[in-house]
């Protein structure tokens, strides 16, 4: 599993001009599921990302996490995260998840992710064209894979 997470000041997702999820002060969290992923791949992700400090303390030190600023999450799946560019100019996307693996696992996320913040949290649409908008704060983006955690 892989996930990109960028610390915003706002992030929203629209589909077909309308607003599914909007969000403040933040992460936005893209989620790339492959085939082998499971829920041992979703719940160390979800402990790790709320519990990254990256937002600023008193100080403007990265120090505080997601839970100490009481900040919200959006998490939108994005299966090109998988893509590979060994070969040729079209990317493959061979180890992204079958959309009947990829979707029970990113629901299930949405459950793990919610339980570790303590609220309810932002979604795109699992498949949909979505326009994802967000302001990135720092910036601060981080990769993350669950394949790689030491």
């Amino acid at each position: 599993m892989i996930a990109v997470i960028q610390r915003v000041s706002e992030s929203s997702v629209r589909i077909d001009g309308k607003v599914k999820s909007e969000i403040g002060i933040g992460l936005l969290v893209l989620l790339g599921i492959e085939e082998a992923d499971g829920k041992e791949d979703i719940d160390w992700l979800a402990k790790k990302i709320v519990n990254l400090r990256i937002f600023p303390d008193e100080q403007e030190v990265m120090n505080k996490s997601l839970l100490d600023v009481g900040g919200e999450l959006l998490l939108v799946s994005q299966f090109t995260l998988h893509a590979s560019t060994k070969k040729g100019n079209r990317p493959s996307y061979i180890k992204a998840a079958r959309p009947e693996i990829a979707l029970p696992l990113y629901e299930q996320a949405l459950t793990v992710f919610e339980a570790e913040l303590g609220k309810a949290i932002g979604t795109g649409s699992f498949g949909a064209d979505m326009k994802v908008s967000l302001i990135n704060d720092g910036p601060v983006t981080i990769h993350m894979d669950t394949k790689n955690k030491v």
